[in-house]
């Protein structure tokens, strides 16, 4: 499996605990996150992440800034990319289950990084429900 990942500045710690974790199980991962803490503008680090998935070129992506928003926001502008943001592993496990999400937006500085582990190992190993669901994914595109 492949993930992308990107982070603006106030990510970047949760960026390089969640890659180590990816690593530990044999995710490779495409990162296109800053590396600093200087500031930086999210929509540099997401867009790549948005088009990766947009393509297929990875399974899902990760995104991190500091409310979660404005990386959302900007993946979502992406056709097939369904991005949430989410605050506990109960919102993730929805989010896969009900809505197919294919990217996770993380809000670093509302989270704790365990917190954030947790939630990226939810997401990947929940699954879209389908059935009743399906029919309402398909709905969310703008065509």
């Amino acid at each position: 499996m492949k993930i992308a990942i990107g982070n603006d500045h106030a990510g970047t710690e949760y960026k390089l605990a969640i890659m180590g974790l990816l690593k530990s199980m044999s995710i490779e991962v495409m990162n296109y996150g800053t590396d600093g803490t200087d500031s930086v503008d999210y929509p540099d680090f997401v867009h790549p992440v948005a088009k990766e998935v947009e393509e297929g070129t990875v399974a899902y992506g990760i995104i991190i800034c500091g409310s979660g928003n404005g990386a959302s926001m900007t993946a979502n502008k992406h056709q097939k990319v369904r991005c949430a943001l989410c605050w506990t592993k109960e919102i993730v496990a929805l989010a896969r289950e009900h809505n197919d999400a294919n990217i996770l937006s993380l809000p670093a500085r509302y989270i704790s990084l365990p917190q954030a582990l947790e939630m990226v190992k939810t997401f990947l190993e929940t699954d879209f429900e389908g059935g009743r669901h399906e029919r309402r994914v398909e709905k969310i595109p703008c065509s």
